[in-house]
């Protein structure tokens, strides 16, 4: 076996340094494009019956976060999920203020303060045969 001078041994473990590197950059690049995230989570919510919401309430919903009104009209729900990032958002007097960049928003769901830029979603309520209230998310 020949003897390897310096030089010509920085240059083959330089060499296979990089080689290692690029497997594994490309294993983890594999593994990134082969992420399998996570179930999907149930779009539908049974509330309960009809009747344990008075009419005029607000009652604030923990799965999945919103704001279930029951008005004249009916049921309408306000997701509490931030328009801005999606963070939960939390109840503070007669608004709704974000916990990760501030955000705030009236009990209409309109935006008080950015950096949201649009107003809260309306989440579809139905009342099934049995009476119950039931809430579509997404």
């Amino acid at each position: 076996m020949p003897d390897l001078s310096r030089r010509d041994f920085l240059k083959i473990a330089s060499q296979c340094l990089l080689g290692l590197s690029g497997l594994l950059g490309l294993g983890m690049l594999v593994r990134f494009l082969g992420f399998q995230g996570e179930s999907p989570q149930p779009v539908e919510f049974d509330l309960g019956p009809a009747a344990d919401y008075p009419l005029d309430s607000r009652t604030l919903v923990s799965q999945p976060p919103a704001l279930l009104v029951h008005t004249q009209d009916g049921f309408l729900a306000l997701s509490l999920l931030c328009t801005h990032l999606g963070c939960t958002l939390m109840p503070d007097v007669d608004e709704f203020a974000c916990p990760c960049h501030g955000s705030r928003f009236d009990i209409e769901g309109r935006v008080l303060h950015g950096p949201a830029g649009e107003a809260l979603h309306t989440l579809r309520v139905e009342i099934n045969e049995l009476g119950h209230v039931i809430l579509f998310a997404q």
